[in-house]
């Protein structure tokens, strides 16, 4: 793989397996209780342009774990805030710390931060991308499915940072995608060019009961993502016909799983009996979080 985590597609999928058999492998002992300090004296620098719960708390506890230590930088506490160029940062962060993760607005700050420092840089979340949100979401798959190829991935809703993510991994693992989006808020065209030269099968329909027929997995995001709330009203009436729920999920598969990236907005992009409902794996995906980030921390450190 790659030194740098920006897209899914820096990682092929005998870099994927290995993460996941490694996440699975570090699950289980701290479960067990065992500890490590395989990254004694590492620093991880995470830096925030946007605000973040599991983010935070997964790469912060994940160093943690490992032995080492994260720094929680805030982009407006931050040089960055009042005009230092992103370039300068990266040298100079660089120079103090083992590797840098950013969750950002755009993700040319991500390739910026790659290019200039010489440390592993690891998307947290950009307007492009969401990696290692899907690495979290293919170990919770292969936990509840026992394989990927083959399988059918729906998303629904908006075709965003993370749908873009799930594409290009469905096509890395082999599974089929459908993403049902409304017109307008179709998933980025050179990603979905990229999934398909990878080998996905993946279809852009506007028909979210037609998607969801024979799913094995039904994905979803919040409707208004930050940076989207002067669109709110609007988006709350285009995606009204896009809501995960029973009626839903009837046209599904019976073991049908329910993922969502989480915050859940009850009622709507997803009921309330969907997500807290038996066929609801979220909460074992927002905890896959952690185990995942351990796991790239490890390669991209150790």
């Amino acid at each position: 793989m790659s030194s740098h985590l920006l897209s899914i597609s820096d990682l092929s999928y005998a870099d994927i397996i290995y993460l996941l058999d490694t996440a699975s492998d570090l699950k289980e002992k701290r479960a067990r209780g065992k500890t490590f300090d395989i990254l004694k004296n590492k620093t991880l620098a995470m830096l925030f342009e946007k605000s973040s719960t599991r983010t935070r708390l997964s790469f912060e506890v994940a160093m943690t774990d490992l032995g080492g230590h994260a720094i929680y930088l805030n982009y407006k506490d931050m040089q960055l805030g009042r005009g230092e160029s992103v370039a300068d940062t990266a040298r100079v962060m660089s120079r103090y710390v083992h590797a840098i993760m950013a969750r950002v607005y755009k993700h040319e700050t991500l390739v910026e931060l790659s290019e200039n420092g010489t440390v592993p840089v690891i998307n947290g979340l950009s307007d492009l991308e969401h990696p290692c949100q899907l690495l979290a979401d293919l170990l919770t798959i292969r936990e509840y499915k026992g394989k990927f190829k083959g399988l059918n991935f729906v998303w629904i809703g908006d075709g965003n940072n993370v749908c873009n993510s799930a594409m290009l991994a469905c096509a890395l693992t082999g599974m089929k995608m459908t993403a049902a989006c409304p017109q307008g808020y179709e998933p980025n065209a050179e990603i979905l060019a990229k999934a398909r030269a990878l080998g996905g099968t993946i279809n852009i329909i506007n028909d979210p009961m037609k998607a969801a027929k024979k799913a094995d997995i039904l994905s979803t995001d919040v409707w208004v993502s930050m940076g989207d709330e002067e669109e709110y009203d609007q988006r709350l009436h285009d995606f009204a016909p896009y809501q995960i729920n029973s009626k839903l999920l009837e046209q599904a598969k019976h073991d049908v799983m329910v993922l969502h990236c989480l915050p859940a907005h009850r009622g709507e992009e997803i009921t309330a009996e969907v997500v807290d409902g038996p066929n609801s794996a979220v909460f074992d995906q927002a905890e896959n979080r952690l185990h995942v980030q351990k796991a790239l921390l490890l390669k991209l450190l150790s």
